[in-house]
């Protein structure tokens, strides 16, 4: 275990607190430490006053629909005054369930469906207040390598770390795709990789329900026997812990390799070795991990052509990499601002501006480290005769 574990919390405004502070020397939500000796107090630190504050803050930032019970999130606050003393009563006495979660179908750029689960506002609340107490203590576990769902760390330093492998000789990747990652999730397997950290059982316990809770799909609440759904503020913390142990493996063999959440490049120097290690790894995830690789979508080729968190390598004239956005997601960026500044779409020019930039502002935040001056160029011109057009039309 990771011995005594401090969670240093930064002070927030008072307006959403739970629970009023009528003293000048109560602290803010934020600024308690809160001591975790031996795992032995996971449980009410997850319960700790501050702590669910921080959690309901983070839930009312993010928004989102409500789930199976129609509770929205501007709904909760006075749910949890009314009702705050049972919840947490039921929680301690651990007869507290979680509600299956709501089944929402999103369309893949690339055709098919992307499942995501849509839990409770509540439900979202108390996850969210695991996740805080529990990700600084498997920050110390987790790999260097790993850079999705972790405080710090961005597609940006992934992609980074890519390029540098490439300009150290290594020219060759395997581009791993798991089919259905986050609805294949071995249940047995990561609660075994929880007790090997977490020896609180209230917390083990909490954690099986949420994984166990179903979901709700056209009315009909469905068991869940693996899996635990993306959308939850808990999944992405489990993914990383299951996918630890692939860290690992790759590790042990000494691979370079880049992982964000469940995409994996792993960087070799030959095509030969490229697909040795597509079929060593593929057999250690299948065998050992229970999961699904995708042999359509799994590749083993060059950094230059294959596409990664939708970034690219090119060759520059000396000789080193450099980042570039690969095609598709270009081909993405149009279709979006196609749709945008569709001229039968009966908007306002306003309102069709205002989307159009909010769109393009986090387009170009997202890709800002790659070399795109020339393809901007273009595309700013593009995008002025759109907005003609629509002018024009109206």
């Amino acid at each position: 275990m990771c011995g005594k574990q401090k969670i240093r919390q930064r002070s927030c405004p008072g307006d959403a607190r739970l629970e009023a502070e009528s003293t000048p020397e109560a602290r803010s939500m934020f600024e308690q430490e809160t001591d975790l000796k031996d795992g032995a107090d996971l449980f009410e630190a997850i319960l700790e006053r501050n702590n669910l504050n921080r959690a309901y803050k983070q839930v009312k930032r993010n928004d989102g629909a409500p789930g199976i019970d129609g509770m929205s999130v501007d709904q909760l606050l006075k749910y949890l005054r009314e009702h705050k003393e049972s919840f947490l009563e039921s929680l301690r006495n651990e007869t507290y369930r979680p509600q299956a979660v709501r089944r929402v179908e999103i369309p893949k750029p690339d055709g098919g469906v992307r499942l995501l689960g849509v839990p409770t506002v509540i439900d979202r609340m108390l996850q969210q207040a695991i996740s805080q107490v529990l990700t600084p203590i498997y920050e110390t576990e987790f790999s260097e390598n790993s850079y999705g769902f972790r405080p710090g760390r961005s597609a940006h330093q992934a992609i980074r770390q890519a390029q540098e492998y490439y300009n150290q000789g290594y020219h060759r990747v395997v581009d791993l795709d798991l089919s259905k990652y986050f609805d294949s999730i071995n249940h047995e397997l990561l609660m075994n990789m929880l007790r090997e950290v977490i020896p609180d059982q209230r917390v083990l316990h909490l954690i099986k329900r949420y994984l166990k809770s179903g979901v709700m799909i056209n009315g009909v609440r469905q068991r869940t026997e693996e899996g635990s759904p993306q959308g939850g503020n808990l999944s992405p913390l489990l993914s990383n812990i299951y996918l630890t142990a692939l860290d690992r493996e790759l590790e042990r063999r000494g691979h370079k390799f880049v992982r964000y959440a469940d995409d994996v490049n792993i960087y070799v120097k030959t095509q030969r070795a490229a697909e040795r290690v597509l079929k060593g790894v593929t057999e250690f995830l299948e065998t050992k991990l229970k999961l699904k690789v995708n042999e359509a979508k799994s590749k083993a080729g060059s950094p230059l052509k294959l596409k990664f968190l939708g970034f690219a390598m090119h060759s520059s004239r000396t000789g080193k990499a450099g980042i570039r956005i690969h095609k598709k997601s270009i081909v993405r960026f149009k279709n979006k601002v196609r749709e945008l500044t569709r001229r039968n779409q009966g908007r306002s020019i306003e309102f069709v501006l205002m989307k159009l930039r909010r769109y393009t502002n986090g387009w170009l935040n997202y890709y800002a480290i790659a070399d795109m001056k020339a393809f901007m160029e273009q595309c700013s011109e593009w995008i002025r005769r759109k907005i003609r057009t629509y002018i024009w039309k109206q």
